[in-house]
């Protein structure tokens, strides 16, 4: 035997330095402390070359390609199963002791399309040799080869289906505008706000939100203005925007709290047109509700026409009543909610030589009464602003009203509401703002 005994080898050409004799042959480094590589370098095995030795520490090495049908699996391997197709099979490989194989639920879509895992041959799973079913949302499992009398052992199961979550509501529905980190979903007719996912914070899950009912229509010949449909908003304090002063998120019973479902949307519309006492009189329609995740607002009051035995319409904000013949205006605020949603219409007037309607109830204020010495008309009673859209919106105006006086006639509230005409048809509230018609000879409906 000859021994020969350096200090050190240096590789003398190139960047490889081959050590051993090729096949067949074995290298031995025989010492205490055996350094493989550098600081920042790297040790690999050969292509198609095998380790032993080193023994293992319970861990899979995951492949990140996920299985969409049915494979085999090798041992110390993990695998993501996609099973959202179809159900399949994963197959175990021949059971041999020490074997560990491990598998996930890569879509979270095993609880409608199973996994179903495979023994080989007459291997055992938990000392049975039938197949195993995975069948639960989010399931994984680590499988070890423990010996022929159990076979296939379980020693990790996780059912936990661990999910980042968004920080904020995920959800369709309606036309979706953008400001900062929120999304605004505006309906202007019936849909479906539809959660997708809820929000990781809970306090993100009270949604903000204007609920805004169709305005009520005008009445005819000196009428009262429509009231307007009612106004209902909460504002989420982590929401960052400027609400109306209706406000209600101060009384837990206003706030609409999500979860991953729908929520059916209701829009409702204007009122209808007063008809002239010649077709047998009646005052202008009460507009229709609006409702949303169990809040409704009103539909406005529709205006008084002259002379007709109908009053004012009550409703989210009340009519204004007509000047023919003094008559009291529709209430606001029907049914009473707080804050409330809307006010008072106007009360008419009736004397020579004038006779002056009045204007229909805004979400921020009552109309003002009828003045009977000059029949001068008040206008519709002021809506509200709020900047739910990301710029600030005046809403719900009650509807202008019409006098015997020629220059009687009067605007609609800010927010919406229609102007009066005298002699001409009045002007319907702005369209998707909840504000009353203005009155006339002939009256249009809210919006």
């Amino acid at each position: 035997m000859s021994k020969i005994e350096v200090d050190a080898i240096t590789e003398q050409s190139g960047t490889t330095l081959t050590t051993g004799g090729g096949a067949g042959k074995t290298v031995v480094v025989d010492a205490t402390t055996v350094t493989l590589g550098r600081c920042g370098g790297t040790v690999a095995l050969a292509s198609g070359a095998s380790q032993s030795g080193f023994g293992r520490t319970g861990t899979v090495d995951w492949q990140t390609t996920p299985k969409t049908a049915t494979f085999t699996a090798v041992s110390g391997e993990g695998y993501f199963a996609n099973t959202t197709g179809s159900a399949f099979n994963m197959n175990l490989p021949a059971g041999v002791a020490g074997a560990i194989v491990s598998v996930a639920d890569y879509a979270e879509t095993f609880d409608s399309n199973n996994l179903t895992i495979v023994p080989n041959g007459t291997d055992k799973i938990g000392s049975l040799n039938q197949n195993a079913v995975l069948s639960t949302e989010g399931q994984s499992v680590t499988l070890v080869y423990v010996d022929s009398t159990q076979g296939w052992i379980n020693t990790m199961d996780s059912t936990s289906n661990v999910r980042g979550a968004p920080l904020f509501v995920t959800a369709t529905g309606g036309t979706i505008t953008t400001c900062g980190n929120d999304k605004i979903h505006t309906f202007t007719g019936p849909g479906t706000f539809t959660v997708t996912q809820v929000a990781s914070c809970a306090a993100n899950n009270i949604v903000s939100h204007v609920v805004l009912a169709g305005g009520g229509g005008g009445g005819v010949d000196r009428g009262g203005g429509g009231g307007a449909g009612g106004f209902r908003e909460v504002k989420n304090p982590a929401t960052p925007y400027t609400a109306s002063p209706l406000d209600g998120y101060p009384s837990a019973p206003n706030r609409v709290t999500v979860t991953a479902t729908a929520f059916p949307v209701t829009v409702g519309a204007g009122g209808a047109i007063g008809v002239p006492l010649s077709g047998s009189g009646g005052p202008g329609g009460n507009g229709n509700p609006s409702v949303f995740g169990g809040i409704t607002s009103t539909g406005g009051g529709g205006g008084k026409t002259s002379n007709s035995p109908q009053g004012a319409g009550n409703g989210g904000s009340g009519g204004g009543g007509a000047g023919s013949g003094s008559t009291t205006a529709g209430t606001g605020n029907t049914p009473p909610v707080s804050p409330p949603q809307g006010n008072k219409g106007g009360d008419s007037a009736d004397g020579s030589p004038f006779a002056s309607g009045a204007g229909g109830g805004g979400a921020g204020a009552a109309a003002a009464n009828a003045n009977l010495p000059s029949g001068a008309s008040p206008a519709g009673g002021a809506g509200v602003a709020t900047s739910i859209t990301g710029s600030s919106v005046t809403r719900a105006g009650g509807g202008g009203a019409t006098g015997k006086n020629p220059t009687a006639a009067s605007a609609g509230g800010s927010g919406g509401g229609g102007t009066a005409e005298t002699g001409s048809n009045g002007a319907a509230g702005t369209v998707n703002t909840g504000g009353g018609g203005g009155s006339s000879c002939t009256a249009l409906g809210g919006l």
